[in-house]
Formats: C-alpha cells, sequence, structure tokens
C-alpha cells in the first residue's frame, strides 16, 4: 500500500471521537471485545463439554483425548491466520476478512448451540478456526491504518484496542462459564453465538460513519490472471483433501493420532521454513541476517513460555474440575471461572509494567533477558501448583488459591514476554519480510500448542507432580541459559536493544 493510499485512509477516518481517539477505534473495540467474549466464553466450557458424560450435556470423550483436542484446536487457530492475512492482502481486504471471520465464528458456536454428534463439533471447530484466522490478525489491522505513522496517539490507541481485548476475556467465563457449567452447555454456547452476532452488528453499524476507507483497499491484489490460477488451485487443492480423508479414514490411516502428529509436524516445520527463506532470500541484508539469528532463540523461548501458559485452558482447567475445592468463603465456584484470571491479572498489571519498564529507561533488562524472566515466571507457575499434592496428596482437593497464584505467576511472565516479544519482531524483522516475520511471531503460539498435544497425554492425578515438575523445571533450566546467554544474543541483534 502507497502512503497516499495510507494518507487517504487516515483523511476519511473521523479524528476525534472516542477517548481522543479516531472514532474508528470504538468500532474496532468493541467489535473486538465481543469476539473475544464469543472466543473465550466458548474455550471457557469446551473441554468440559467434551470429557463431561452424556448424561452431564457432554459428549463423553476421554479426558486425554479432549485435552489434546483443545491443544489441537488453539494450534490450528493460530496457524490459520496466516491464511487470513493472506487473504485480506491479496484477495478483499481486511475489513471483509473481519466481517467473514465474524459471521464463520457466530455460526461454528450456533452449530455447537445445537445438541448434536461429534461429527457437529469438529464441524463447528472448522468453522470457528477459520474465521478466527481471518478476522484476529486483521481487525488488529485496521486499527493500525486509522492513525497515520506519525500519531503520538497511536500506541495508546493500541493500548486502548488491548484492553477491549482483555474485558471480553475477563466477563465471558464469568458469565458463559456460569450458564454452561451450572445449566446447558449449549445454552453457554449459544450465548458466545449471541456475542458474536452483536460484534458484528457493532461492525456494521458503524463502521461506514467511524471507519472510512479503513480495511477496504486490497494491500497486494492478485492479477486477473494470478487470481484464476489461485482459485483453480484452491480448487484442486480441495478436491485432493476431500479425497484423503475420504480414503485414509475407512484404511484407519488418518487417525486421531496420526492427525496429532501432523499437527505437531506443521507447528514445527511451518517455522523451520520461514527462518530459512527469510535468512536466504537476497532480499536480507548481512546485518538482517544476523538479527534473525538472534531471533531464534527468542522464538524457542516463546514456544516454552506458551507451551506453559496455553495449558490453563487444559490441564489448569482440568485441574480447576477435578482437584480443587470449589467450595470456598462460603460461595460455591465454577471452574470456568479461574479462565478470567488471567485477562484480569494483565488488565491491572499491564499498565504496572509499562510504568516501570519507561521508569528504568536504559538501565532497564535487554529483550532476551525480558524473555529469560518469562521462561523463570512461567516455570516457577508449574512448581507453585504441584506443592499442594507433593504436602497432601493427589487424592485430596485443593484451596483454590493455589491455582490462583499460579495464574498469576504466569502473567508476570506473559508481561515480560508477550509485548516484549511483539515489540522485538518489528525490530529484528528483516525489511522485505516485515509482515511474515509477525506471522512467525504468532506461530511460536502454534508450536507451543502442537506440542502439548503430544504431551497433555501424559498428565494424570497419578503423575500430576512429575508432570508439573519435569515441564516446570525444563522452562526455569531454559530461562537460566538463556539469561546466561543474553550478552552474546544482544550482539547479533546489530544494535537493536
Amino acid at each position: 500500500m502507497t502512503n497516499d493510499h495510507k494518507q487517504r485512509i487516515v483523511d476519511s477516518v473521523p479524528q476525534k471521537g472516542f477517548f481522543g481517539h479516531p472514532k474508528g477505534l470504538f468500532t474496532l473495540f468493541f467489535t473486538e471485545f465481543w469476539e473475544r467474549f464469543s472466543y473465550y466464553g466458548m474455550r471457557a466450557i469446551l473441554v468440559f463439554y467434551m470429557y463431561y458424560e452424556v448424561s452431564k450435556g457432554g459428549l463423553g470423550i476421554d479426558e486425554s483425548t479432549a485435552l489434546a483436542i483443545m491443544s489441537i484446536y488453539g494450534s490450528l487457530v493460530y496457524m490459520s491466520g496466516i491464511i487470513g492475512g493472506w487473504l485480506a492482502d491479496r484477495i478483499f481486504g481486511t475489513s471483509k476478512a473481519v466481517f467473514y471471520g465474524g459471521i464463520l465464528i457466530m455460526l461454528g458456536h450456533i452449530v455447537l448451540a445445537v445438541p448434536g454428534s461429534i461429527s457437529m463439533f469438529f464441524i463447528s471447530m472448522v468453522l470457528i478456526v477459520i474465521g478466527t484466522g481471518l478476522l484476529k490478525p486483521n481487525v488488529s489491522s485496521v486499527v493500525g491504518e486509522i492513525y497515520s505513522e506519525k500519531d503520538d496517539r497511536r500506541d495508546a490507541g493500541f493500548s486502548i484496542f488491548y484492553m477491549g481485548i482483555n474485558l471480553g476475556g475477563f466477563t465471558a467465563p464469568l458469565i458463559v462459564g456460569e450458564v454452561g457449567l451450572k445449566y446447558d452447555f449449549h445454552l453457554g454456547f449459544g450465548i458466545a453465538a449471541v456475542g458474536m452476532f452483536i460484534g458484528l452488528l457493532v461492525f456494521l453499524i458503524t463502521k461506514k460513519k467511524s471507519l472510512g476507507l479503513a480495511g477496504t483497499f486490497v494491500p497486494n491484489p492478485l492479477s486477473p490472471s494470478e487470481k484464476k490460477k489461485v482459485y483453480t488451485r484452491f480448487g484442486i487443492g480441495a478436491i485432493i483433501l476431500v479425497i484423503l480423508i475420504a480414503v485414509t479414514i475407512p484404511m484407519g490411516i488418518l487417525t486421531f493420532d496420526s492427525f496429532i502428529a501432523l499437527v505437531g509436524v506443521l507447528g514445527i516445520g511451518i517455522p523451520i521454513v520461514y527462518f530459512t527463506v527469510m535468512y536466504r532470500s537476497p532480499k536480507t541484508t548481512a546485518v538482517e541476517r544476523s538479527r534473525l539469528i538472534a531471533y531464534i532463540p527468542l522464538f524457542i523461548a516463546s514456544v516454552m513460555f506458551w507451551a506453559i501458559q496455553e495449558q490453563g485452558a487444559t490441564i489448569l482447567a482440568n485441574y480447576a474440575d477435578k482437584r480443587t475445592d470449589l467450595e470456598f468463603a462460603g460461595f460455591s465456584i465454577s471452574p470456568a471461572w479461574f479462565q478470567s484470571l488471567n485477562p484480569l491479572f494483565i488488565i491491572i498489571l499491564a499498565p504496572v509494567f509499562a510504568w516501570m519498564w519507561v521508569k528504568l529507561g536504559k538501565r532497564q533488562p535487554s529483550i532476551p533477558k525480558k524473555f529469560s524472566f518469562g521462561l523463570l515466571f512461567a516455570g516457577l507457575s508449574f512448581l507453585v501448583i504441584l506443592i499442594p499434592g507433593y504436602l497432601a496428596g493427589t487424592d485430596s482437593l485443593v484451596n483454590p488459591l493455589w491455582l490462583v497464584l499460579s495464574y498469576f505467576i504466569v502473567v508476570l511472565g506473559e508481561l515480560c514476554l508477550s509485548p516484549v516479544g511483539l515489540s522485538a519482531t518489528t525490530k529484528l524483522a528483516p525489511a522485505a519480510f516485515s509482515a511474515q516475520t509477525m506471522s512467525l511471531w504468532f506461530l511460536s503460539n502454534a508450536a507451543a500448542q502442537a506440542i502439548n498435544a503430544q504431551i497433555v497425554k501424559f498428565y494424570s492425578a497419578e503423575t500430576e507432580i512429575t508432570y508439573f515438575g519435569v515441564i516446570g523445571g525444563i522452562s526455569i533450566l531454559l530461562g537460566i541459559i538463556l539469561f546466561l546467554l543474553a550478552p552474546k544474543i544482544q550482539g547479533f541483534m546489530k544494535g537493536v536493544r
């Protein structure tokens, strides 16, 4: 997109309206709030819906299988963002990508809201994965378009937008979790669908007056001849995929275990291909190659961190349901409520961390050292949660405050690593691959959850202490190694701090 196009977009957006920010921020804030409400509400009860017995309204899937499905689902959501970004860049623009994605997400939740078979469940997962891949990366891109590159409000605007994400993530488990677990899973999924519908309604009603031309330009459109080739390849690919599925399932080749293995290979293989292509490209300068080498240990650290953090929706959700005393201080606690803790702590602590980094100025830790702190906190969060099992055994219910403490500690790590990682990615990315490097950053989460799908099957009440201890110990060990290597990594970053 040319600078002229960017300026035309900014000029078309009313620049005063939402807390002193462009009027379009209101549209994007509430679209993302309701999309996150929808997503996190569904996610808060999904694993319980899978492994609860049919008599309790669930699907009756084996617990370890349900935990693996959750991890595979999360991995595919992040992988699909690559496709969503490409479609927006080359075919229909970010605004249409957000709208189409919202429709698919809503349809996915509607399918979940209708009592049905396991086949219907997987259809809903496909719809939500594709829909989230279209909406999630592109709504953030539209936020960037409504500000000029020199606008001092830009960072604050993203902070307000990020607050919308976490407010949606905080409120959804409290409402959807309560309804889904106390009354009916399908009613809970229905509320998630309504949430996405409200988000779409806000987007449709307000976008014309508040977003102007934002999201309407296709940055790198396909030519008519290219479109024909792409559509042909998509069509052929879809036919081949259907044939492969139709043949391999009856033959017993494509099983759930083999699919988990395939996603694991993709989760690790795609980032390797990304790194190789960027490093070997003639468009990448010597300095940029050095920075890419520095980015590799940061990427590995990110994978390790998210492998622990994302288990808040799988292993720790199961721990909340099966191992936690849900009667506390005279109140009955829903196991889904614990998933509100992560966004709550982020809302509270993000301004504190932002202030701390500004206050420290040039004395703040380097990027690799901040990543090492993230790993140390992540590992510590798993070591904390094994303590009650070690002290009282794994056959008794534990105080819910242990779980609260674990979620709190991992958020400290998240605030050391996640926003810093986004910033580092923009600084270390080769100029010719800036957008693709950002996709690579999100693939660290996909890789983490692909790995989780392999390891969650080792979790049980009998292996609980070993499971948390080994994974937490590995994270702390990697954190220490990264801290010791930080000066060396910093040298490869060639002036980026």
